[in-house]
């Protein structure tokens, strides 16, 4: 690897200043320190014993959408800077039932938002979602600067998608419509580099590597990445048992709008036959033993007639609640409601006090 070389020089002319003027105070501490970051420092050469060469300490661990750069990593946590994280599987390990949000629009702002609110994970939706991959790692670099985990799910399950979206350095990754362990096993697959596996390698320089700064990047992908397979057809549920005993697969997403279409439903997931299909799906999965070695965790979609706390007895450990659209697609009809509720029947200053009422606007 290249070494890259500090100069003095300019630093050398800023002392020279300092000493000059009368203005400025010897500073009781040094004005920059490198002992916080995890570089090391040598001579470049004996007869200029002034330069120094910045090295990156090797590291242990994969990068991931938690941050661009990982410099140490235990089994359960993934670093960030100076603080290390719980990875998703680590959690899930752990018995938390972790809440998260699909997000469809593929804007980086909502995607901050999200992370700033609390998620514990966003999933960037390219199977239903206008963007791709340069959408997509935009979105991913707005969650890393929140430390918010990011799965992505894929717009097929494919080796090609799954290769473009596994150098992106997603912290999961889902497939869409598996409906037998043969199609899980070759999910798992496009997930693994040879002889595991047939993803492609270019690990040196993708961001999943941090750049091919993370030299442990090859010995700790499979650890630290959570593969998620989709149920939701008829012929799925029926598999779901084998498809969750297949060794690679962390998680099966159910999907309850599929499902009720597959079973001639459309849009009905709270028909009572698709509830009782769903019954079964989930009875298999969480009877594959997660945590113990094999089996699969369960996640899927909080819905009206199935809320998160219904979902946890159930022995969901993964729940999205929501949809980044839907979530503004509501407030803005709620705001244009209000709107025109309010020339009807009168101003808000004369139904409640007016400076209180714009705090309580904005506040919203």
């Amino acid at each position: 690897m290249t070494a890259l070389t500090f100069c003095p020089t300019t630093a050398s002319a800023v002392a020279r200043t300092s000493l000059t003027s009368s203005k400025l105070q010897k500073p009781t501490k040094p004005l920059f320190s490198f002992s916080k970051y995890p570089f090391t420092f040598k001579p470049l050469n004996p007869t200029t014993p002034t330069a120094l060469t910045l090295t990156p300490l090797k590291s242990s661990s994969s990068a991931s959408d938690l941050s661009p750069i990982n410099t140490t990593t235990t089994e359960d946590s993934i670093s960030v800077g100076t603080s290390s994280l719980k990875s998703l599987k680590s959690r899930l390990r752990s018995g938390d039932t972790l809440y998260g949000l699909f997000l469809l629009s593929f804007s980086p702002t909502l995607a901050e938002i999200a992370g700033l609110a609390g998620y514990d994970f966003v999933v960037v939706d390219m199977e239903h979602g206008p963007g791709g991959i340069t959408e997509a790692l935009n979105c991913l670099r707005a969650l890393g600067a929140t430390h918010t985990p990011a799965i992505i799910r894929l717009p097929e399950s494919c080796p090609t998608w799954a290769k473009k979206a596994l150098d992106l350095g997603p912290q999961g990754i889902m497939f869409p419509m598996i409906e037998s362990p043969k199609m899980a096993k070759k999910a798992v697959s496009y997930c693994r580099f040879p002889p595991a596996g047939i993803r492609g390698t270019a690990h040196t320089v993708v961001r999943a590597s941090s750049y091919g700064i993370d030299e442990g990047y090859l010995s700790n992908y499979e650890d630290e990445l959570l593969i998620m397979c989709q149920v939701e057809s008829e012929e799925g549920v029926k598999k779901a048992a084998e498809i969750a005993a297949v060794e690679g697969v962390d998680c099966i997403q159910m999907g309850p709008l599929d499902l009720s279409a597959s079973m001639g439903y459309l849009w009905d997931p709270g028909h009572k036959k698709v509830r009782e299909m769903m019954r079964v799906a989930e009875k298999a999965v969480v009877g594959s033993n997660p945590g113990s070695g094999g089996g699969a965790y369960l996640a899927g979609f909080a819905l009206p007639h199935d809320g998160p706390t219904n979902m946890k007895s159930r022995g969901y450990h993964m729940v999205s609640g929501a949809v980044d659209v839907g979530l503004f697609r509501s407030s803005a009809v709620e705001d244009v409601k209000r709107f025109k509720m309010s020339l009807v029947e009168g101003s808000d200053d004369e139904r409640e006090d007016g400076h209180d009422a714009d705090e309580k606007y904005w506040s919203e």
